[in-house]
C-alpha cells in the first residue's frame, strides 16, 4: 500500500512539475540569425502545443506561424514560434506578435559584430514531435552573459507553496474537527456493539451450563 501512495504522490509531482515547467517563462541570451513565416500543419497530437488565438485554414487545417531562429554563445540552436496567445492559455495576453516579428528582424545580426538578445519564451523545443516554445519578449543585450533574475517564477512559486500549506493546513484542521469525531464514534459503536456480543455469549453459556447442571441432577 506504501508503494501505491508513493507511486501516486510521484505522478502528481511529475504532471505538476511538467505543467508548471512547460508554462513558466524562462530566459535566453541568444543571437538572433533569422525571422521567417512558415505555414504550419496543425492536424496531429501536437496540435495542443500551438497558438489558439490565430485561426487556421478551415479546408487545410494549415495556418502560417512566424518564427524565430537564434543561437547561443556556443552556437547550439534554438527555433521559437512566434504566436499570440490572446485570451487564452498560459495567460500571458499576448497580441503583438507581428511586431514581435519585426523587432526580431530588426536584431538580427552575424557572428563578426554580434547582437546579443535576451529572449523571455515558455514552452518546450522537441524535433521528434515538431514543437517549438513561444517567443514573448525580446531584449538587446551587451553580453552573453546576462543573467536574468526570473522574479515572476518567483512569485508564483512562492504563492503555489504558500497556497498548498494553508490548504493542507485547512484540511488536516477540518479533518480533526469533523472527520475524526465521526471516526471515533464509528469506531466506539462496533466495541459497545463487540461488548454487548460478548455479554450475550458469556450469558448464554452460563444458562446452558445451568441447564446441564439440572439435567444431570433430575435424570441422572
Amino acid at each position: 500500500m506504501a508503494y501505491v501512495k508513493w507511486i501516486f504522490w510521484a505522478l502528481v509531482v511529475l504532471v505538476v512539475g511538467g505543467f508548471l515547467h512547460y508554462t513558466l517563462p524562462r530566459h535566453e541570451t541568444l543571437r538572433l540569425v533569422e525571422s521567417e513565416v512558415r505555414r504550419v500543419e496543425l492536424a496531429g497530437t501536437n496540435g495542443l502545443f500551438w497558438g489558439s488565438a490565430e485561426p487556421a485554414d478551415a479546408t487545410t487545417g494549415s495556418r502560417d506561424v512566424k518564427f524565430i531562429s537564434a543561437v547561443d554563445e556556443g552556437s547550439k540552436p534554438l527555433v521559437l514560434r512566434n504566436e499570440d496567445t490572446g485570451w487564452g492559455w498560459p495567460p500571458y495576453f499576448k497580441f503583438n506578435s507581428s511586431d514581435l516579428q519585426a523587432r526580431a528582424a530588426d536584431l538580427i545580426s552575424n557572428t563578426s559584430n554580434p547582437q546579443w538578445v535576451s529572449v523571455e519564451y515558455y514552452g518546450w523545443r522537441s524535433q521528434l514531435f515538431s514543437i517549438y516554445p513561444n517567443a514573448l519578449k525580446l531584449t538587446a543585450v551587451d553580453s552573453p552573459n546576462v543573467r536574468v533574475i526570473p522574479w515572476l517564477n518567483i512569485i508564483i512559486l512562492t504563492v503555489l507553496v504558500v497556497l498548498v500549506l494553508v490548504i493542507r493546513a485547512l484540511i488536516k484542521r477540518f479533518w480533526r474537527n469533523r472527520v475524526d469525531p465521526v471516526v471515533a464514534r464509528v469506531a466506539e459503536g462496533f466495541d459497545d456493539a463487540e461488548d454487548a456480543v460478548g455479554d450475550a455469549q458469556t450469558r448464554f453459556r452460563g444458562k446452558r451450563q445451568k441447564f446441564r447442571e439440572w439435567w444431570v441432577e433430575t435424570f441422572g
